[in-house]
Formats: C-alpha cells, sequence, structure tokens
C-alpha cells in the first residue's frame, strides 16, 4: 500500500512525514485476524437486547492487516520520548528510570490474576504483600500506619486533607484555614479546598525557605495544619523544620508532608522524625514505576498514631495467630478508591524496596542529591542557581540573564534540550523564580548522562548569542515543532468531528 508522496505504509518515517492515521491505512475487508469455521449458527443481538438499545450501522472500525497495525503503532513509538530512551529531567517529578525486574514482579500470574473481589481466604498471599508493603513504608517514614488505597499523589493529598479534618472534627474542632507555602506543589491549595479549608499562603524568606516569623504571625487557632514537603520544591532542605512543627502544633494545628520529594531522603531522615502527621507517598515516582501520561500511580498516605484511627478501609491486617484479613477502622473516613489501590503498583514497590534493602535505598538519596548538585556547579556560569547553596535532589536554575541579554527564555532553552537528544526539565516552576529551569536527575543517571546533558545546554547558551530566533522557533528537528500553546488553547480542537468541520 502507498501514501501520498509515493511511500509504503511499512516504511520508516523520515524528518518531518506525517504518520497517517490508522483510519488512512484502512483497507474494506482487510483484516488482522482470522477465525476459523465453527457449527454454531449466528444469533441476532436482538434475541437478547431490545431493539431501540441496538446500532442501526456498524462502529467504524479501520480494517488493517496485523503487520500494518503493528507497524503503525511502533512508528508512533519511536516519536516518543521516555524514561527507557534517556534522561528525563522533570524537576519535583521523579521521572528516573526504574528496574525491569519489578515489573517482572508484578507481571507474575501468581498476583495478576486475582480478581480483587475475592475473599481473604482466597488471597492471603496478596494481604500478606499489602502489610508487609505498609510495615516498610511506615518504617521508611517514621509513621505509625498507612492506607494503600488512593490512586495517586493528588488523590493522596485530598485523603490526608479528609483525614485531617476527621482528626479536628472528632475533637470538636471547626477549623478553617491550611497553611501553603508559596513555593508548594500546585495540587496543594486544590486539594485544601476540595477539603473544604481556606488557604492561607506563607512567603518564603531570601534562602528559599518558608518565613518562620511570617508562619508564626498566620498562625491561630482556626489552623488546621500545614502542608509542604522536605526538601522544599525549591530542592532545599527546610532548616527549621523543627520550629515549624513545635509552632503548628501548638496552636493544635497537624503537619502534612507532600511526598513528592521523598527520593531525596531515602534513609536519611524520616517525616515522623521531622514532626510530620500525615505523609503521602508519590510510589510511582519513588518506587519503581514509570509515570506520566496519565498514569499508573500509587499514593499511599501514613500517619502518626493519633490520626490510625480514621484511615480509609478496608486495611490488610494481621490475625492473631496467624493469617490476614480486612479490617476496617471504627472512625474510618471510609473509602478513598474502588478495591484496595493500584495493585500491581504497590506489587512493583515493594519489590523495589526489598532489592535495594535500607541501605540500597540510602544509597538511592545520596546519588539523586550528589547528581542535583554536580549539575548545579557545572551549570554555575551557564544557568545560575536561583538560590546559591547546596540542593538536595533536584536544582532550580534561572535563564534570567538569558532574557534580559538576548531575550532567549526558559522555554527556548528547554526547546532547545529537545533538539539536543534530552527531554526538556520543568519550566516556569515554582513560581517564585524568573525563567525558573528545575532540573532533577535523579539518581539513575550516569555521570556521562549529566556531562552530556550540561554540554548541550552550554552550546544552547552559547546559541543563544549567535541565534537567538532559532531558538525561538526550537525545534526544528523533531516529529512535531514547535506549536503556538496560545492559539491552541484559544482554538481548541477536541474531536476528530470539529477538526473536520
Amino acid at each position: 500500500m502507498s501514501l501520498p508522496g509515493g511511500r509504503a505504509a511499512s516504511a520508516p518515517l523520515l524528518g518531518h512525514e506525517i504518520e497517517p492515521t490508522i483510519f488512512e491505512l484502512s483497507v474494506a475487508g482487510r483484516s488482522a485476524y482470522q477465525l476459523r469455521t465453527t457449527e454454531i449458527p449466528e444469533t441476532a443481538l436482538s434475541d437478547f437486547l431490545p431493539r431501540e438499545h441496538l446500532k442501526t450501522k456498524s462502529v467504524a472500525l479501520a480494517e488493517v492487516s496485523e503487520r500494518d497495525l503493528v507497524g503503525h503503532f511502533t512508528r508512533l513509538s519511536h516519536r516518543q520520548f521516555s524514561v527507557d530512551l534517556g534522561a528525563y529531567p522533570l524537576g519535583s517529578c521523579t521521572m528516573k528510570y526504574n528496574p525491569k525486574f519489578c515489573d517482572a514482579v508484578a507481571a507474575d500470574p501468581g498476583l495478576n490474576s486475582v480478581h480483587p473481589g475475592v475473599p481473604a481466604s482466597l488471597s492471603q498471599g496478596w494481604l500478606e504483600l499489602l502489610v508487609s508493603l505498609e510495615d516498610k513504608l511506615c518504617a521508611i517514614t517514621g509513621m505509625a500506619a498507612a492506607t494503600l488505597q488512593p490512586a495517586a499523589g493528588a488523590a493522596g493529598e485530598l485523603t490526608g486533607l479528609l483525614l485531617m479534618r476527621a482528626y479536628h472534627e472528632a475533637n470538636g474542632d471547626q477549623r478553617t484555614r491550611v497553611l501553603i507555602p508559596d513555593s508548594a506543589h500546585g495540587t496543594n491549595p486544590a486539594s485544601v479546598t476540595l477539603g473544604g479549608y481556606e488557604v492561607t499562603t506563607i512567603p518564603s524568606n531570601d534562602r528559599g525557605l518558608v518565613d518562620l516569623d511570617a508562619l508564626k504571625a498566620a498562625l491561630g487557632p482556626d489552623v488546621a495544619g500545614i502542608m509542604l514537603t522536605n526538601p522544599n520544591t525549591l530542592g532545599l532542605f527546610e532548616e527549621e523544620i523543627v520550629e515549624i512543627a513545635e509552632a503548628v502544633h501548638e496552636v493544635g494545628g497537624l503537619l502534612y508532608y507532600d511526598g513528592a520529594n521523598l527520593n531525596a531522603i531515602l534513609g536519611v531522615i524520616r517525616p515522623g522524625d521531622m514532626g510530620f502527621d500525615i505523609v503521602h507517598m508519590n510510589l510511582h515516582k519513588t518506587f519503581a514505576t514509570p509515570h506520566g501520561g496519565g498514569g499508573p500511580g500509587a499514593g499511599p498516605v501514613a500517619v502518626s498514631s493519633r490520626l490510625v484511627e480514621f484511615l480509609p478501609g478496608p486495611r490488610a491486617a494481621r490475625r492473631e495467630g496467624g493469617g490476614y484479613f480486612w479490617s476496617t477502622p471504627d472512625h474510618s473516613i471510609g473509602r478513598v478508591h474502588g478495591w484496595h489501590g493500584n495493585a500491581m503498583v504497590l506489587a512493583r514497590a515493594l519489590a523495589y524496596i526489598d532489592v535495594h534493602g535500607g541501605e540500597g535505598l540510602t544509597r538511592v538519596a545520596q546519588h539523586a542529591v550528589l547528581n542535583a548538585n554536580w549539575l548545579r556547579e557545572r551549570l554555575r556560569a551557564t544557568l545560575p542557581a536561583a538560590y546559591d547553596r547546596v540542593c538536595m535532589h533536584e536544582c532550580v536554575l534561572t535563564a534570567t540573564w538569558l532574557k534580559n541579554e538576548y531575550g532567549v527564555r526558559g522555554l527556548d532553552v528547554a526547546k532547545g534540550l529537545l533538539e539536543e537528544g534530552f527531554h526538556s526539565p520543568t519550566v516556569y516552576f515554582p513560581l517564585i523564580v524568573d525563567e525558573a529551569l528545575m532540573f532533577e536527575p535523579t539518581e539513575t543517571e550516569s555521570l556521562q548522562t549529566l556531562e552530556s546533558l550540561a554540554s548541550s545546554i552550554e552550546r544552547i547558551a552559547e546559541r543563544a548569542k549567535t541565534d537567538p530566533e532559532g531558538l525561538h522557533h526550537a525545534p526544528q528537528s523533531t516529529p512535531v515543532s514547535r506549536v503556538d500553546e496560545a492559539r491552541a488553547a484559544r482554538h481548541l480542537i477536541a474531536t476528530e468531528d470539529a477538526a473536520a468541520r
């Protein structure tokens, strides 16, 4: 089969050639499967379903051979960037390569062939796995117990806020506010609002940390708690976390730990030791499920002893004398997920934790911090750090000088990196940093990869001096060049039908 321009449907794509849709590859009567003839007579659907519920014409499905079908989707996959292809230094997301061993564990038929609705007597292995994972997550975070139900980080945040609300209501408190640093993750204020609270923003000081005086001034009997992470979203460790915890606890508030940056402190320090009461973890970031593109995720929430009775249920629990059963706390806030969480992500996480062990998890954090600081120092003269001090697992750099001198913005640098073969970092976040470029190289990138990444950024900075206009249009060598994002938002074409009109 040939397409416009004479190219065969199975030929590899070159340059900016457009991959046809699966419907453009379709040929009437062609099929990717073949069913043998049987002696079973055909039966009309109308014998089983009311005619008014049946379609009057066939569903429009592409008719293609298996060869063209596989070729089409393989070619599309070659146009995507993934953690298996190269460095993916998205700051605050921990997009790291993860061992295939964990995938193999999750693919075990003994795990993936069990329906979640079977009784506990027929799923003892799964219950044992869940109990073991909860124990280890609590040991890592310094918490008393956890729920494994939340489907990802944002679901974990909302669960944590609902636990906070249940705790205060059980104590007869009607609190209305939650404090959030101005460098917080964007989901934090949304979760606070969904949890029924008002947001009070706490500014950062000149060192990129929570302003302790501003925090104390905002505290009062109406404060339900504070949401923050440590290290914070600027990649800096909150050195006054003990004082922050004491101040919030003094007014009866709780401390919520956003676990997006847990990769930086594994085996080194625990949120529970810092004074946190609620901790959500992104297992798909920290423990072995490469995420992106909508999932899969898992966001367990661990709590201190005073919040255990409010945890979602049911939870897997040990039975005295042996065996496991499902248990729901007396004052549980109820389910926050169908069944018991994203089970295969949970299995991957336990495999990752077990294969590393305590010492291995500590090395994960140490190497992540080392890599980020190496990159920060190497790029000091090219993209200076927003806060010139030792960072943790990620560094926030700024392209302000490139914008001021050559008109090249952080977005241009990020798009230029795509032409260099690297995924771009997080841009323009945190919002308090001008022309922010947020790199998290993670522990899984080698020194050679970091060297190549740094060299690419240095080449882009040199190009800014001689070809700023070219960077404004970068990337040009990728299958899809830079799009007009403002126009796309204002004139959104959401469906194929809309495009045809």
